[in-house]
């Protein structure tokens, strides 16, 4: 492969998953704390019907249509969850169990049965996403990286994925007291005035908009390993907060650049044609670092070791 053809169809692909595995892990480490991470799995699930809506209503696939439609069905699946918690008198893991599923079965049956199957929305594409299909067609060599025209042009999904990152950056920066304070101690934190609730509603909030933004490039499973692998295996690294995420992010750029080479590369080495899903591959890598700190981070047993 020339560099030119690397920068156009290489490197688009590797800087959106490095992208989309960062803006993840990053509020991935609260959600960790809390014990909430499951909630992107859940917030996979919901946006999924939101989004095959919002293509029927407007027929387009573009930004902000997809996004309000995720975000109408986060907020109907909240309704939903408390009716059927108080309907049914279940627990409120019960209850998510019940909603999402429902909600996830609904959407795939409607992108099979609508026309949203035959555009870029499908039940593949939604689950594994499409990294292979980022594709910079204006990059000409690694000169069109200096190209302000050219960078007008590369992929929207790059460009999507930045600001959801700029987002969560900010965001984690500007409440760094109030997430830290309602993940370990919400009682205090409600005693200081830091507001646990409105932390953790502005946490679901933001890991809603990263999930949604990540959902057309690396598909809702690749969202849900990048939400929790990274900052389960910072988590067994150390007891401090900042440096958690610190190794977080360490752990969401290794397992996206290692999962992009080995998924293209991968079967040749071993003496394959062709190649692999770079988002399933990106998912492995992610399992296999969470392995590996399991079986020897410093905080495996719990116990702080010099």
């Amino acid at each position: 492969m020339s560099h030119a053809e690397f920068v156009a169809l290489g490197l688009p692909p590797l800087v959106a998953a490095l992208l989309g595995a960062l803006a993840c892990a990053l509020p991935g480490n609260f959600l960790l704390l809390r014990r909430q991470a499951l909630i992107g799995d859940a917030i996979s699930h919901v946006a999924l019907p939101g989004i095959v809506l919002a293509f029927l209503l407007t027929g387009t696939i573009s930004t902000w249509p997809m996004m309000l439609g995720a975000g109408v069905a986060a907020l109907a699946a909240a309704a939903m969850i408390e009716a059927v918690r108080r309907l049914g008198r279940l627990e409120p893991g019960a209850a998510m169990g019940v909603v999402f599923t429902t909600l996830f079965a609904v959407g795939v049956v409607a992108l099979e049965l609508s026309s949203a199957s035959s555009v870029h929305i499908d039940v593949e594409h939604a689950l594994y996403g499409n990294l292979e299909s980022v594709v910079w067609f204006e990059a000409e060599g690694w000169g069109s990286l200096l190209d302000p025209e050219a960078l007008a042009a590369a992929p929207a999904q790059i460009w999507r994925m930045a600001g959801a990152l700029a987002l969560m950056a900010l965001c984690a920066r500007l409440f760094w007291k109030e997430l830290a304070l309602s993940a370990f101690d919400a009682g205090f934190a409600a005693s200081v005035g830091a507001r646990p609730r409105l932390a953790g509603a502005a946490l679901t909030a933001a890991t809603a908009v990263a999930a949604v933004a990540a959902f057309e490039a690396v598909g809702s499973v690749i969202v849900i390993a990048m939400f929790i692998c990274p900052p389960a295996a910072a988590r067994l690294m150390t007891d401090r907060l900042d440096a958690q995420v610190a190794w977080s992010l360490v752990f969401a750029v290794a397992s996206a650049f290692f999962g992009w080479l080995l998924a293209g590369w991968g079967p040749g080495w071993l003496g394959y044609q062709g190649s692999v899903s770079a988002a399933g591959m990106i998912a492995t890598v992610a399992g296999l670092i969470m392995f590996a700190a399991c079986a020897v981070g410093p905080k495996r047993r719990g116990v702080a070791h010099p």
